[in-house]
């Protein structure tokens, strides 16, 4: 029997499932981490491990599968490459957990994708053919995303601080609570994206100017993104992550709107039964 192996990983956990040829779920399994650029040995550690777990579950064997992976990272140059080499089953295909979200949640369908969560990653799929567009994390990109949020509000305070923006109550709270503007230069020094995504709640709640313009720009950010991948057509956007939601409505009525039809997971699935 034919077997189909599909991986989700990336940085806080590894979801494995195996399928078979009428894309029945036989078996499913999770494992620790799995972000290829940042920890490519771990990571394999924890997606042969999630592998294993399922397969023996069926009494399978790696070399009997033909594999899916995205995997976070991936996007990083030769490390999809170099993992594929040494995976032992019969083929492995290995992509970015951002194209195997777009495959997941367009199916078969043309039509974009905006994951919006601590990062942000944008995709396409048209014909079956998905590119993928940023994901490069927060000192390269990740426009729109909840790190980029608190990042742009702690830097308009500074700003405000000096006089180039007005000086607002979340502005002066933010300071005042960091302990003046020099604690939160101490404080961007040692920050992680998930740090500064932890104050996107309150920028998204707040009803400060300051946090509507800064909630503009991660808006025109992401518009922008939507817009190139769109080429001038109509697609249907599909809005994933915990800050989806507050994209699709902020930019309702400008392209139609769709919710997922599955998982990142399922993409990968897709991509292991790929050509077959």
């Amino acid at each position: 029997m034919q077997l189909f192996l599909g991986i989700d990983g990336g940085g806080t956990g590894c979801r494995a499932a195996v399928a078979d040829a009428s894309g029945r779920i036989l078996a499913r399994a999770e494992a620790g981490p799995a972000n290829i650029a940042s920890d490519l040995p771990g990571a394999m550690v924890n997606i042969l491990r999630a592998a294993d777990h399922a397969l023996t579950e069926l009494g399978a064997q790696p070399s009997m599968v033909r594999a899916g992976l995205g995997l976070a990272g991936a996007n990083a140059a030769g490390v999809a490459e170099q993992l594929a080499a040494t995976l032992p089953f019969a083929v492995a295909r290995v992509v970015t957990d951002a194209v195997t979200a777009v495959m997941g949640a367009l199916g078969e369908g043309d039509g974009i994708v905006a994951a919006m969560g601590t990062g942000s990653v944008f995709g396409v799929q048209r014909g079956g053919v998905v590119r993928q567009m940023g994901g490069r994390g927060l000192a390269m990109g990740d426009e729109g995303s909840g790190a980029w949020i608190g990042r742009a509000i702690l830097a308009r305070a500074l700003r405000a601080v000096d006089g180039l923006e007005d000086m607002t109550p979340l502005l002066r709270a933010l300071i005042d609570e960091a302990g003046g503007d020099d604690r939160v230069v101490a404080y961007s020094l040692t920050a992680r994206p998930a740090d500064y995504a932890a104050l996107a709640p309150r920028v998204l709640t707040s009803g400060d100017a300051a946090a509507e313009a800064v909630m503009q720009a991660a808006t025109d950010h992401v518009a922008a993104a939507v817009a190139v991948l769109q080429a001038g057509q109509d697609l249907p956007v599909v809005f994933l992550g915990g800050l989806g939601p507050t994209f699709a409505a902020r930019l309702a009525g400008r392209w139609p709107i769709r919710p997922a039809l599955g998982t990142a997971l399922d993409g990968a699935l897709r991509l292991a039964r790929r050509d077959t």
